[in-house]
């Protein structure tokens, strides 16, 4: 399988953080289920190869459309690929999709619209114009001359939320909502309600994700040696605050999912 990133345009560097690529077109081949966690992050998502299975429960699952946008994740879940893969994604600023929409990004979260559902006719002769490239800077060419044209249209002005989104994400989730409406002297309310609006989930959520988040990096890199040492320095209360947002995200309690990986789980001790 080939992955592959670009970069954006610098007139959308504050709403795209990357556009990346997935391909592989081997034929008869039988490819597991994924397990996506959240990451803060909306997706523009255009499958232009055979398409996906999303398991709703254990057993139930439903066929995704080929080119939708994924709202913000609260919790993980399965995607298995049913042949050929081709899919091509722009990755959004956790409040990058806000100023291309004319309603609120919560919306949507935990669930996926069409790019027809979001922006009507326009959204419609955009997955065409999507699905005929053969290239992903054609891709990238078409998706961004649609953004710069969408984003004239709706003026937001994101800056508050922008800067809790970098304070957030810089104190790796460990600063208060309190201080960060201190800040920009509005109430807690308030800017809970405008954050939530403009990245699909609240403050709160956004700052656990990103502990989580940070983990997975500090586990990948193989940094520490300790669960009980990673819960610490990564911002959690102990070790079981660690061990209950681990779960909550990725269905998981650390012990189960890197036992499946033989390979990352030499590098770790379990404390418990």
């Amino acid at each position: 399988m080939e992955y592959k990133t670009y970069k954006p345009n610098p007139q959308l560097t504050k709403q795209v953080k990357l556009y990346w690529s997935i391909e592989d077109m081997e034929e008869g081949f039988q490819h597991e289920r994924e397990r996506i966690f959240p990451d803060g992050c909306i997706e523009l998502i255009f499958n232009y190869s055979d398409r996906w299975r999303k398991y709703d429960t254990e057993t139930e699952f439903h066929i995704q459309e080929p080119c939708f946008i994924h709202g913000q994740l609260k919790t993980f879940f399965e995607l298995q690929a049913m042949g050929k893969i081709g899919v091509f994604s722009a990755r959004m600023h956790p409040a990058g999709l806000q100023p291309f929409i004319d309603f609120d990004v919560d919306t949507f979260t935990g669930n996926t619209l069409t790019t027809a559902q979001v922006w009507g006719k326009d959204g419609e002769a955009l997955e065409k114009r999507m699905l005929a490239c053969s290239t992903n800077e054609e891709r990238v060419a078409v998706l961004e001359e649609f953004l710069l044209g969408k984003r004239k249209e709706y003026k937001v002005d994101n800056a508050p939320v922008e800067h809790c989104v970098d304070a957030m994400i810089k104190s790796v989730g460990n600063i208060a909502v309190d201080e960060l409406a201190d800040e920009l002297k509005i109430s807690k309310r308030q800017l809970e309600r405008r954050f939530t609006a403009a990245v699909g989930i609240t403050p709160k959520l956004f700052a656990r994700i990103t502990r989580f988040q940070n983990m997975l990096q500090l586990i990948e890199n193989k940094e520490f040696k300790s669960f009980t040492t990673i819960a610490y320095e990564g911002g959690f209360y102990d070790q079981a605050h660690f061990i209950k947002d681990f779960k909550d995200f990725t269905g998981l309690n650390p012990k189960q999912y890197f036992s499946e990986n033989l390979e990352m789980v030499k590098h770790f001790s379990f404390d418990d």
